[in-house]
């Protein structure tokens, strides 16, 4: 499914968080989304995803504006993964990713064989499948991660939005759930802060700046110098070789 935002603004009280944001996320698409502390991704991510109403401007999900959506409809086919969900409640793994089938029964319904199936193809699409029935609050931060993805899967969407799903993870667990996002077949929206990691798993990135679209491209024409300095307010050295970029910053050079 393709994922459009037309002059999308949003704020609190009198700050403009978000200010005019207008995009275009093709389906299939792994989409990028970066810039500094409060550029406004996190608030971006959620007025694309119908979880905050935009002050003026649209979103729409295949040519549907979301706001005409029903909820639970929309739900079957948007998932959300935030960055840092957590739960003291003594659940198992698979209880966790059952969760994700609420948007797909009423409250009267039972569990069904359909439900069971989606429940066991997202732990085993995320690999998480030896682990159905350890505790939750055993977990490592890169486990916690892959549940969530399998919980966002188990509603069987056709878009994800992900807010920073590897902050606080090692470099291994970065890179292991970033290739997992991108090898789904799914439209996708990540919020990082790792520039590097961004390059080399989106399709496009988009920069953001001040809640405003600053960029929107292809890594390689995107991911400048001269636009990390502007954006970041630090110097770097981009390197291209043979199609991949890599950032190489300067530690001594903060502006």
């Amino acid at each position: 499914m393709s994922v459009k935002a037309q002059n999308l603004v949003w704020g609190v009280k009198r700050r403009q968080i978000v200010r005019d944001v207008s995009l275009n996320v093709s389906e299939g698409e792994t989409i990028g989304l970066i810039g500094p502390n409060g550029s406004g991704k996190s608030s971006l991510l959620r007025l694309l995803a119908g979880l905050k109403s935009p002050h003026s401007g649209l979103v729409a999900i295949n040519d549907r504006d979301i706001a005409k959506v029903p909820r639970r409809a929309l739900a079957r086919e948007i998932a959300f993964v935030h960055q840092n969900a957590a739960t003291d409640t003594n659940v198992t793994v698979r209880d966790v990713v059952r969760l994700g089938r609420t948007p797909h029964r009423s409250a009267l319904s039972g569990w069904t064989d359909a439900d069971e199936v989606a429940v066991t193809t997202a732990l085993e699409r995320v690999d998480m499948t030896s682990l159905s029935r350890q505790a939750w609050q055993t977990l490592s931060g890169g486990e916690r991660q892959r549940v969530h993805i399998a919980r966002a899967l188990a509603q069987d969407p056709k878009v994800m939005f992900l807010d920073e799903p590897t902050n606080h993870l090692d470099i291994h667990h970065q890179i292991e759930i970033l290739r997992l996002v991108r090898d789904l077949d799914l439209t996708s929206v990540i919020a990082l802060h790792d520039l590097n990691l961004a390059a080399m798993f989106c399709d496009r990135i988009m920069i953001l700046e001040g809640g405003a679209l600053r960029a929107c491209g292809t890594p390689q024409t995107v991911l400048t110098e001269d636009l990390i300095r502007d954006v970041f307010r630090t110097d770097s050295e981009v390197k291209h070789d043979n199609g991949a970029l890599h950032i190489r910053f300067r530690p001594n050079s903060s502006l």
